[in-house]
């Protein structure tokens, strides 16, 4: 079969995912969620239930808000630590107490699996890593922009793509939404605060706007995903069972995964098994190299 180039696509075929992560549960998220929805996007939002307001007025959202605002929603609810610490300062038993109380108490609030993380100020180190492993967290996100679309290799150390800040913002959303992809399917992944957007802060919604103006309305060839909905799926896509010479393939998990083999689109369902060659269309050519 010579060479054989093999590459994960997300749902549907699609070589691009887009996914957006912000922190503290601010009143401005309602309008982010409003504008989310407007373009059929998701978002996760990284919630402290440890230190919710317990009357109107402040800049965090009370708990009944945020309740009504996310739950049963498109959207994902991570954990950002119970009180919002400096958790690379802490000893393990603190950071063990301010994740599993931070998760218990949002999976409580809204009735479903929390897995995800954002470090609060970023802080971490390998004893805060190892305790979000013991403690279920499937990822975290860090604060380290690297202005590029590369897959995650560790999600315990997720790196965003940038910052809405960032003044190269738009120059990347176009980058990566005409960017023509062969080999490795791509990630945008955008990060921050709401309520860097109000008139106390930056005064810039329109940053935002034009952010999701631009790339929405792209669904045919981006997935609008949440941070745990693009983990779980490469989960399982790493899950794929084939033979010694690549070309019986197996999908032992409960989803539909896609992949190119040698420049053609496959999709594997559910439970199902197949020989690539048996559906490879001899008129499609491979990887040029």
């Amino acid at each position: 079969m010579g060479n054989k180039f093999f590459f994960m696509r997300f749902p549907e075929g699609r070589k691009k995912a887009l996914t957006f992560s912000y922190d503290d549960g601010v009143r401005e998220d309602r309008r982010l969620v409003e504008l989310l929805d407007k373009y059929g996007m998701k978002g996760t939002f990284n919630l402290n239930s440890g230190i919710y307001p317990t009357e109107g007025g402040h800049t965090r959202m009370m708990k009944d808000e945020l309740t009504e605002l996310l739950k049963d929603r498109p959207h994902e609810v991570a954990t950002h630590a119970f009180s919002h610490p400096f958790l690379g300062t802490l000893p393990s038993a603190m950071i063990a107490y301010e994740i599993i109380k931070d998760r218990e108490a949002l999976e409580e609030q809204f009735g479903t699996i929390v897995r995800g993380h954002a470090y609060p100020m970023g802080s971490f180190n390998d004893k805060v890593i190892e305790v979000l492993r013991s403690c279920g967290v499937a990822y975290a996100r860090t604060v380290a922009s690297t202005e590029k679309f590369d897959l995650p290799s560790d999600w315990l150390r997720l790196n965003p793509t940038c910052h809405h800040k960032n003044p190269r913002l738009m120059e990347l959303a176009q980058k990566f939404a005409e960017m023509q992809v062969s080999y490795h399917s791509k990630l945008f992944y955008l990060w921050g605060h709401s309520y860097e957007f109000n008139e106390k802060h930056d005064n810039n919604w329109h940053v935002i706007e034009e952010f999701c103006e631009y790339m929405g309305g792209r669904g045919d060839e981006i997935w609008y995903a949440t941070n745990i909905e693009i983990f779980e799926y490469m989960e399982d896509f790493d899950r794929l069972i084939f033979s010694a010479d690549g070309d019986i393939v197996k999908n032992p998990t409960a989803r539909t995964l896609w992949f190119d083999f040698e420049g053609q689109s496959f999709s594997i369902a559910a439970g199902e098994s197949f020989r690539i060659s048996e559906r490879r269309d001899p008129n499609v050519k491979g990887y040029c190299v």
